[in-house]
């Protein structure tokens, strides 16, 4: 397939990139630094700004799909407001461009670990990843209520790590998973693993799905 790939130089972005070159799919990876990306005979760089609809839709046309690993950037005090501000004009510009399969990558605080309640909300929810988590959770909001795209939204487990990729993963739906008693992990290479299934083989059209380690 021919996949654009939004913030392909981040942390999850980059282990979604390899992932997709390994199995030969031509990738356009769309960055605001393009010396931070490698060489490979599969992949062309694309020097776009996220918060600019009109950019992205340029970026993206003639895609199968895209995926968006974007993130504000952890450091950045209004983080909250331009995670919505991201991922409103990420969602135009894919929209205008006419391409249907999107893929978003958020993150683990609006699971459930209790019936109504999310992990964002709970009183051990780390107090510098809050405001980020926030915004990731309106955006998921937002997106749910989006018609004219074939969305995923994918949220790792509690704990996202380097690790190694073995190519098992377990999924759930909109709950936290567990081992044994304790919030569940994955690699980011394992995360990956599982996105890119879910790319060749789509099992939760407009839906969120998490992926935790076998």
């Amino acid at each position: 397939m021919k996949i654009a790939l939004i913030g392909a130089s981040g942390f999850v972005g980059s282990a979604i990139l390899q992932e997709l070159l390994a199995r030969k799919h031509q990738v356009s990876a769309i960055v605001t630094t393009l010396s931070k990306l490698p060489q490979h005979p599969q992949l062309s760089g694309v020097a776009a700004d996220a918060y600019q609809a009109g950019q992205i839709a340029a970026a993206v046309a003639g895609h199968d799909a895209v995926v968006s690993a974007f993130n504000p950037g952890w450091d950045k005090a209004d983080i909250q407001a331009l995670a919505v501000k991201g991922h409103d004009a990420i969602v135009a510009g894919v929209k205008q461009a006419g391409v249907k399969r999107f893929l978003e990558v958020g993150g683990a605080g609006s699971l459930e670990v209790a019936p109504g309640v999310q992990l964002v909300d709970t009183p051990e929810f780390p107090a510098e990843w809050k405001e980020g988590a926030l915004g990731v959770r309106e955006a998921l909001r937002r997106l749910r209520e989006e018609t004219a795209l074939d969305w995923t939204f994918v949220s790792p487990p509690a704990f996202l790590h380097p690790g190694e990729r073995s190519g098992k993963y377990r999924l759930g739906g909109d709950q936290l998973l567990f081992n044994g008693d304790k919030p569940a992990d994955i690699s980011v290479e394992d995360l990956a693993v599982a996105i890119v299934d879910e790319l060749e083989k789509p099992q939760h059209l407009r839906r969120r799905f998490t992926a935790a380690a076998v």
